[in-house]
């Protein structure tokens, strides 16, 4: 029996080499968890025990997911997305609780004892199975682009919905484990509870809300804020659990209250760590309960289940698309897109297994097949445009009808703008361009902007930019330049290789979010890139100089310069302690000043023998008291002086190293 920090210890040790195991694989880290505990629990190497204590730390990660749940409900996307979310959500997710229903009575009197199961138990088995992957699903759609093309919008509606559904069912299926002659006493009782806790909650908590974090906002710490924010969380958890609700509902609640405030994206990254690593250990608790052996020697049973649910799920989600006016193609994506079983359903099944409604043989054969249609989910999402073309006779016709309707658009263009993007800046540019009488042609992904804007008589069309087919079909021989309005370095990649073997001459201007992505575009083929922290500096700066009385043709020449310098002297900024969280996703070029004391290094050598740029980094300033130096190679450095580099975060590190050692 290990101690409380060795169990702790142990689970910590193993998730890290999962993930990083799965993460190589290009694989989501879930399934690194899953495999995790299939690995260290009482099944296999039997390193931890799924005991109270790996109970409780998962029962935390339920708690923050839901937070982050209510976090992200949005009364104004609901009602946006209404027809999608109450229409197509709820019918998938009730008509697969009733084919389960349906199952659990016919398995009763056609199949063997052991699967015999009750319509309490087959109604859980049913919401376990209703739920997909919101982290693999929602992870592919936005490698691939497709969270606004229409199959997008559908996947993200009916998943919103899922998410809400979990919200009853969590307090239904631990209700169902009771008695006949109580179950509708507790599930009474249990709907008034509900109602009081949630009026009570939602109706002072809207008001004590903005009111207290105000008062604790305005105490400027950080460190006050997060443990604000886990109070609320695991207070409002706890009164839930004490009105004999799940914790889980509780902070649901706490999250949605937090949402209506003005906190609602800070709150969302700094619950973050705390949500994704308790999480994790509710993954590794999942895979202990998986029993391999028994897996093993009922595989065929196993593959039955994992298929059986996809496809029929598959088909059902693709039925009630097309029954709500998706094309033959968008349906199938749709349903290719939802087939798998989700982190919810895992969360529903171990509710199910404590309630004691699923025999643990029937359980252990679920969980394993749930894990499989996760493993198989990314793949099904990648092929899907392969599959759909095979499948949907229809699809090929509509693609060509597609791609005829951009060139029909184009035909009479030449020397035309192509605007990859048609959002704010997109339709800024083709203003502009109009006023100037410079003909353009558009591509957007989102089929309601589309819609609007070709109403208005705009030349746009739905189209992705990234592929060949919607460049040709825009005239990309005959344009005289192309526009990437939206900041998607990944997306204007795949852009630039594309027009590069397409029409490499052709001049593309592409927009960035900032410095760290410049050089890779550039590289890439870009003819100019404009990152919008830094324009945004420059247009801060010039207004500030006119003001100041500079005279106007001197404050063009001086911005253009900056420019064409490709922003050098711009680049790289003086990092503070706000700045950490940025740093860890982007890899910023800082600014970093190093005094050199008497007895540094780089002290009577001159800055080319440093040779710093092997290092990454480069010398902005030097200063020598008060004076700025000019800093060339041949510079000499004395004790004294401050260096200001410049570089990415490890090349200042070592550049600062080498001039003081």
């Amino acid at each position: 029996m290990y101690s409380g920090l060795e169990l702790t210890l142990i689970l910590l040790g193993s998730a890290v080499l999962g993930v990083v195991a799965f993460r190589m694989l290009h694989l989501p880290p879930m399934l690194g968890y899953l495999a995790v505990g299939i690995l260290i629990g009482p099944h296999a190497l039997g390193l931890a025990e799924n005991d109270h204590t790996t109970h409780t730390l998962a029962e935390f990660g339920v708690v923050f997911l839901m937070f982050s749940i209510g976090l992200e409900f949005s009364l104004a996307q609901l009602m946006a997305m209404r027809r999608v979310v109450f229409g197509l959500g709820l019918a998938q997710v009730v008509l697969t609780i009733l084919g389960a229903m349906l199952f659990g009575w016919l398995a009763s009197s056609q199949l063997p004892a052991r699967f015999n199961i009750s319509w309490q138990a087959s109604f859980a088995l049913g919401g376990a199975l209703a739920m997909s992957s919101t982290a693999i699903v929602v992870k592919m759609l936005t490698e691939r682009l497709e969270l606004e093309s229409p199959h997008g919008r559908k996947i993200i509606g009916i998943l919103l919905f899922q998410d809400l559904a979990v919200v009853p069912l969590l307090i239904l299926i631990p209700s169902l484990g009771k008695p006949p002659e109580e179950m509708v006493e507790t599930l009474a009782w249990a709907a008034v509870k509900a109602v009081i806790v949630l009026v009570l909650l939602l109706f002072f908590g809207q008001k004590l809300m903005r009111r207290w974090f105000s008062i604790v906002v305005k105490r400027r710490s950080q460190e006050l804020f997060m443990l604000n924010l886990l109070l609320i969380t695991l207070g409002a958890a706890w009164i839930t659990e004490q009105a004999g609700l799940s914790l889980a509902l509780g902070a649901f609640v706490a999250g949605m209250l937090i949402s209506e405030t003005q906190y609602k994206h800070q709150v969302e990254e700094d619950i973050k760590p705390f949500r994704d690593v308790l999480l994790g250990l509710f993954f590794i608790t999942v895979g202990m309960l998986l029993n391999v052996q028994m897996v093993w020697d009922n595989l065929w049973l196993v593959l039955l289940l994992t298929v059986m649910p996809v496809l029929l799920k598959f088909a059902l989600i693709a039925l009630l698309a097309k029954w709500f006016g998706a094309s033959d193609g968008t349906a199938m994506r749709t349903g290719l897109g939802l087939a798998q079983a989700g982190e919810f359903g895992f969360v529903l099944l171990t509710l199910a297994a404590g309630a004691k409604l699923l025999d643990p043989f029937l359980i252990q054969l679920v969980l394993a097949s749930m894990v499989l249609s996760m493993l198989i989910a990314p793949f099904l999402i990648e092929k899907s445009d392969q599959i759909v073309m095979k499948v949907a006779s229809n699809e090929w016709m509509m693609q060509s009808l597609q791609l005829t309707q951009i060139a029909t658009r184009t035909m009479a263009a030449q020397k035309h703008v192509i605007i990859a993007g048609f959002g704010r800046s997109g339709q800024s540019l083709a203003t502009l361009l109009t006023d100037e009488k410079v003909p353009y042609q558009a591509l957007d992904l989102d089929p309601e902007r589309v819609r609007e804007a070709q109403a208005a008589g705009a030349n746009v069309s739905y189209g992705d930019a990234a592929r060949r087919e919607s460049l040709v079909a825009a005239g990309i021989y005959r344009a005289s330049a192309m526009v990437i309005t939206y900041a998607n370095t990944a997306s204007a990649l795949k852009i630039l290789h594309q027009v590069h073997e397409l029409a490499p001459d052709l001049p593309v201007i592409v927009r960035c979010h900032d410095d760290s992505e410049l050089d890779a575009l550039k590289k890439a083929g870009a003819t100019e890139v404009v990152p919008e922290s830094l324009e945004a500096s420059l247009m801060l700066a010039s207004h500030a100089m006119v003001m100041m009385g500079v005279p106007l043709r001197r404050v063009v020449h001086r911005v253009q310069s900056v420019r064409e310098e490709r922003y050098a002297s711009m680049r790289g900024f003086f990092h503070g302690l706000s700045d950490a969280d940025e740093d860890a996703e982007h890899m910023f070029v800082r600014l970093h000043s190093v005094p050199l004391p008497e007895g540094a290094g780089a002290i009577g050598k001159s800055i080319g023998e440093l040779e710093l740029h092997d290092v990454g980094a480069e010398v902005s300033v030097l200063r020598r008291g008060r004076q700025r130096v000019d800093a060339n190679l041949e510079s000499v450095l004395e004790a004294g002086d401050v260096v200001v580099l410049r570089g990415s975060a490890e090349a200042v590190s070592r550049a600062e190293g080498r001039l003081l050692n």
